[in-house]
């Protein structure tokens, strides 16, 4: 016989295969997001934490940048007004998020997870504000805190300027948010109770604990992941807050209601421009 025969594929050598295929279908599949994120995230982040310590126009090289230290830090603690009224509203502003909204969001979940009638409807209705963009949120509300038109104050028959009062416009903004913060809340904790065990329910009732007991002693912490991301994602809205406070100031002047990002994202337009306009001068 002339003709080499092929030596059979054993089911080894083909699960070996195999295995190298997934091995760098899974590496790929975290190499490329993990690049992406850091060039678009982690590499910017920590270019501005590092250019936060040097004076730079942002137009002119950067080996022309003066270092500076903490001094923008330090100004910013001490000098700047609007520094410290909008870290206390940034804190007010978690509190509520975690002792307010929080709370009203599990207790949705716990009412709808019972498969009472039009579930699906009250679902939906309560999730539809978190597709909604902060600055939309803003603008809904604002319709409703209006003073001379707003379904508010037409329902209380009231002339409350709710967005516009200094006393109040913090504690508004609070509502807004919450409105949409609510309905995130409500669906993790909707998905961590379908995911807990009927089983450790039904021994619970069997040993007596009524059903308050039997949520707090039993469901409420076998919901421990869920728990966590909750408390993640409360975390970072009540950081990034930014674009519900924009919108109902129109600037970041106002600092009864004003948040960290506001001072700053206000001191940033103006510098960029004072830089621009001396590039320009510069270049002519």
């Amino acid at each position: 016989m002339t003709a080499a025969t092929k030596a059979p594929v054993t089911g080894r050598h083909r699960k070996a295969r195999m295995f190298t295929r997934d091995r760098v279908t899974v590496a790929l599949m975290i190499l490329i997001p993990t690049a992406v994120a850091a060039t678009l995230v982690w590499v910017p982040a920590m270019a501005t934490i590092v250019m936060s310590f040097f004076d730079w126009d942002g137009f002119s090289p950067f080996s022309e940048a003066k270092f500076v230290g903490t001094r923008w830090y330090t100004e910013a603690a001490t000098i700047y007004p609007a520094f410290w009224p909008a870290i206390q509203h940034n804190v007010i502003w978690l509190l509520v998020l975690f002792g307010i909204a929080t709370p009203i969001g599990l207790l949705l979940a716990v009412l709808l997870d019972r498969e009472a009638s039009h579930t699906k409807f009250y679902q939906t209705s309560l999730y539809l504000p978190v597709v909604l963009s902060m600055a939309l949120v803003g603008f809904i509300w604002q319709l409703m805190f209006s003073r001379d038109q707003g379904l508010l104050n037409a329902l209380l028959g009231t002339t409350i300027d709710w967005y516009g009062d200094p006393n109040i416009n913090l504690w508004s903004a609070l509502i807004a948010t919450s409105w949409r913060h609510v309905g995130y809340v409500m669906l993790l904790y909707l998905a961590g109770l379908k995911g807990v065990d009927v089983a450790l329910k039904e021994a619970a009732r069997i040993d007596g604990a009524s059903e308050v007991q039997t949520f707090f002693r039993v469901v409420f912490p076998v919901m421990f992941p869920i728990n966590v991301v909750v408390l993640v994602i409360t975390f970072i809205d009540s950081l990034r807050a930014f674009d519900l406070v924009w919108v109902i100031n129109r600037d970041a002047t106002a600092w009864n209601s004003s948040l960290p990002r506001s001072p700053a994202t206000s001191w940033a337009r103006r510098n960029a421009s004072a830089s621009a306009r001396r590039w320009r001068r510069s270049c002519s």
